[in-house]
C-alpha cells in the first residue's frame, strides 16, 4: 500500500499511514476530468447579467431635435442605443437554469484520480489532529514551515457524526464538528490557505491545491466515499 507522512501539529513527523491503493492506482479518461472541471465553473455562474434595452429605458419622449435643418441625421428619441443612456442593443440577459449535471460515478472518479495525483507525486501528508485550545496563526505558520507547505494548501478535516433513534430505526448523520473552528479561525488570514471537510470537497479544489493535509479520520472518510463499491 502507498504510505504517507504523518505529522503532529508542531511539523514533527511521527510516523507514517497507508492509504488505500486505489488512489496510488487510479486512472481515467483525460476528457471526463475536463468535463467535470467545466461542469464545476459553469455551475459557479449566476447568469444574472442583464442590460436594459430602449423598450426598458426610462427616458423623455421629447424628439432630440428637428426633423430637418440641422444638418445631422434624424433622431427620434433619446432611448435609441446611440445615444448616452440609451438602451443596449443584443446585451445580456438573465438565463434560464443552466445548472451542468454531473453523474456521481464520473465525480467520485475524477475526485479519486486527482487525489491518486498527489499521492503518486509525494504531495499529500496526514496530520495528527487539528484540535487546538484557541486559535492561534503563528502556530499552523511553524507548521507549514517545518513541513515545507508552499502556498495553495488546502487542510482536510473529518465530518462529526450525530445519531438519531426512534423505535425501529436509527440513523447516522454527519454534522459540522466543532473540534476544527480554532484551526480554521488560525488559517483564515493565511493566503491561499484553505480548510474543508472531506466530504465537502470537489474535484476543482483538488486540482487548485500545491499540497493537500489531511487529518488520519479524513483519509478514512475519502477512502469509504471514494473507494467502497456501493
Amino acid at each position: 500500500m502507498a504510505k504517507l507522512k504523518k505529522y503532529n501539529l508542531e511539523g514533527t513527523e511521527i510516523g507514517e499511514v497507508d492509504i488505500n491503493d486505489a488512489f496510488a492506482s487510479a486512472e481515467i479518461n483525460g476528457q471526463v476530468v475536463k468535463d467535470y472541471i467545466v461542469a464545476i465553473r459553469e455551475n459557479k455562474r449566476q447568469w444574472s447579467a442583464n442590460t436594459k434595452g430602449r423598450s426598458e429605458v426610462k427616458h423623455t419622449t421629447k424628439k432630440p431635435r428637428p426633423q430637418k435643418g440641422t444638418g445631422g441625421a434624424r433622431q427620434g428619441t433619446l432611448v435609441a442605443s446611440q445615444h448616452r443612456g440609451g438602451g443596449v442593443v443584443f446585451g445580456p440577459k438573465p438565463k434560464f437554469d443552466q445548472h451542468v449535471r454531473i453523474n456521481k460515478k464520473e465525480r467520485q472518479a475524477v475526485i479519486r484520480f486527482l487525489i491518486g495525483e498527489k499521492v503518486r507525486n509525494g504531495d499529500i501528508s496526514v496530520l495528527e489532529d487539528t484540535l487546538m485550545d484557541a486559535p492561534k496563526t503563528k502556530t499552523v505558520v511553524e507548521f507549514m514551515k517545518k513541513c515545507e507547505l508552499s502556498k495553495r494548501v488546502l487542510f482536510l478535516g473529518e465530518s462529526g457524526k450525530m445519531s438519531a433513534k426512534t423505535e425501529d430505526l436509527e440513523v447516522t448523520v454527519t454534522v459540522k464538528n466543532p473540534k476544527h473552528e480554532n484551526f480554521k479561525k488560525s488559517i483564515s488570514n493565511l493566503e491561499k490557505t484553505e480548510f474543508s471537510l472531506a466530504q465537502n470537497i470537489n474535484g476543482y479544489d483538488v486540482m487548485l491545491a500545491n499540497k493537500i493535509v489531511m487529518t488520519e479520520a479524513a483519509m478514512k472518510e475519502l477512502e469509504n466515499w471514494l473507494c467502497t463499491a456501493k
